[in-house]
């Protein structure tokens, strides 16, 4: 028996980056699945690669309508709904609040609230009825950049630690029978996080950031001098969206390889080790 054996599982923000490894790894779990992404081509590949047994829908968090189509569909397919894991999200950039010209500011929250925030909530409200039923359990993606600074700019770290409390009030409304957590990623390998419009940041992610340069400055930081890929943060969510759950809700769990767990009186003899790009 597999942890996600008679489970079934939406994944939002399933066709890159996080949402794909987390559903690669559910997949691997013996969960049924149901993705849904905004992007048409990614929208084809999951087709391709996951097949007919997989529900993929083409659709965005932001819209009312599509939630509830994709809901009809799982509805269609599967009659039932165990977990909601949510992986959308957009980045900002890391640009400095100086940096951001006065009259882009108010678009650029409003469209990553909308995709980090916002989205979270109205699917959390499209499928209560479906988790209630069952038990079940919604998982949402919060950042390291709820806890720390420097993890993005002001939108992005202000989106996670809206999150992060959106968790706790969710999970406060909806127990005992659904149970609400969220996982805190920091470096992912090949992040595919697109950028804002409203900075004309549209068509790069942040994996656009140079490879090798990123990964050597992260694991130099982190304790566990581990660039994780996406599937690795699978095992986390899959424990958090199964039934064998039966412990934790409200709890934003920080997975950071030990990032924050770092150096104060020794930072003078790691500096010397910092790599160069």
């Amino acid at each position: 028996m597999t942890l996600l054996d008679d489970h079934v599982v939406l994944i939002t923000g399933s066709g890159s980056g996080l949402g794909l490894g987390i559903a690669r790894h559910f997949q691997q779990e013996g969960a049924q699945l149901a993705l849904l992404e905004y992007d048409d081509d990614k929208v084809r590949t999951l087709r391709d690669e996951f097949g007919d047994d997989v529900v993929v829908v083409h659709g965005d968090v932001r819209s009312l309508d599509d939630l509830e189509r994709c809901r009809d569909e799982i509805v269609a397919r599967f009659g039932r709904l165990t977990a909601v894991v949510g992986a959308q999200g957009i980045w900002d950039g890391n640009v400095r609040l100086r940096d951001i010209p006065a009259d882009r500011v108010d678009s650029l929250l409003d469209e990553v609230f909308a995709v980090n925030v916002k989205g979270y909530a109205l699917t959390a409200r499209v499928f209560l009825d479906l988790l209630d039923a069952e038990q079940g359990a919604l998982v949402l993606t919060c950042s390291q950049a709820a806890f720390a600074a420097d993890g993005g700019g002001i939108a992005y770290t202000a989106s996670k630690g809206a999150v992060r409390s959106l968790v706790n009030q969710l999970s406060f409304e909806l127990a005992p029978r659904i149970r609400v957590n969220a996982v805190a990623p920091t470096g992912i390998a090949n992040s595919q996080l697109r950028g804002p419009a409203a900075l004309d940041l549209q068509d790069s992610k942040q994996s656009d950031i140079p490879a090798d340069a990123f990964r050597q400055q992260f694991e130099w930081l982190a304790p566990m001098q581990h660039m994780p890929s996406p599937e690795e943060y699978g095992p986390l969510y899959a424990f958090l969206a199964s039934r064998q759950n039966t412990i934790m809700t409200g709890q934003t769990v920080l997975a950071d390889q030990g990032s924050l767990n770092r150096a104060l009186i020794s930072m003078g003899d790691l500096l010397t080790t910092m790599p160069r790009a």
